[in-house]
């Protein structure tokens, strides 16, 4: 672990996640080899079938690696990021008002301008899901991803170099749950995998980018994350009832692959990460991880 913790976490990430699904993969919400079922939580089995392996996963393997290999000065560091609260407020308006605006400006070019009006209770709903969406998708994932993975990827590689490893990781860490009714088993086209994977190459270079630019502000990628998620979840059907199937899902990589390009060009590379700096991933640890 003191040697590889990079190769360690995202083996114990896998692993630790994917052996608390297999029950969620085998039951009636899976493959359905057992006759059980998950309970429904707010109208879904997500929270009782998902969510329990989610934080098994990167936020316990990150919290036990850094322990391991940097002892407290090192956990001090990793979830010092989680209260970077203090950003400047565009950031805010980027990940809370750009996001759903983009989404928005893709599912308009997807529909050929064609948009609904959301109901009343998808318009109340979305702030609570929002925040709901933070404390247990965001807060499960991204001190693994963001916390803990991009920093020492990124001082060892170059920021885009590190984007490209970083999205593959994340994107093959869902990859069980395309077995279960998560990602659409057994209705879902057999390459929804493939493009949630290219989703989640492109939209991780805008994640990182938002997280070298707020100063490895981890609130603000969590923020990201979410507010992705629950646009999709709450919003994407309510205005574009003609895009249906996988076209979502196309519509959503192809948005984050034209916001990956304009950041990559506009940033040279650099994904908003200094010439002359490397992102800290705590000093306390800078020495094993290297």
């Amino acid at each position: 672990m003191r040697a590889h913790p990079l190769l360690v976490f995202f083996v114990l990430a896998n692993l630790l996640s994917w052996t608390a699904w297999l029950p969620y993969v085998l039951s009636q919400n899976g493959l359905g080899v057992w006759a059980f079922r998950f309970p429904e939580v707010l109208g879904s089995s997500q929270i009782s079938g998902v969510l329990p392996g989610a934080y098994l996963g990167p936020i316990a393997s990150a919290f036990l690696v850094t322990a391991v290999v940097a002892g407290r000065p090192g956990l001090r560091a990793w979830a010092g990021r989680l209260w970077r609260w203090r950003v400047p407020a565009r950031w805010y308006a980027i990940t809370l008002l750009g996001v759903p605006a983009a989404m928005l400006l893709t599912g308009l070019v997807f529909s050929g301008g064609r948009i609904a009006s959301p109901t009343t209770a998808a318009l109340v709903a979305f702030v609570p899901v929002l925040l709901l969406q933070f404390v247990t998708t965001g807060l499960a994932e991204e001190p693994g991803w963001r916390d803990f993975a991009l920093p020492r990827l990124q001082a060892r590689f170059s920021p885009l170099r590190a984007a490209f490893i970083l999205g593959p990781l994340w994107a093959l860490w869902h990859m069980p749950l395309f077995l279960t009714d998560w990602g659409g088993y057994p209705h879902a086209s057999w390459w929804r995998p493939l493009v949630f994977a290219a989703f989640c190459i492109f939209f991780n270079i805008v994640m990182s980018w938002v997280f070298n630019r707020t100063g490895q502000s981890l609130p603000l990628s969590m923020l990201m994350h979410v507010s992705v998620n629950t646009f999709a979840s709450v919003m994407w059907a309510q205005l574009f009832p003609t895009i249906e199937g996988e076209l979502p899902l196309i519509a959503m990589a192809a948005g984050a692959a034209v916001a990956a390009a304009a950041i990559i060009v506009t940033t040279r590379g650099r994904l908003g990460l200094p010439a002359s700096t490397s992102i800290d991933a705590g000093r306390a640890d800078a020495h094993a991880d290297l």
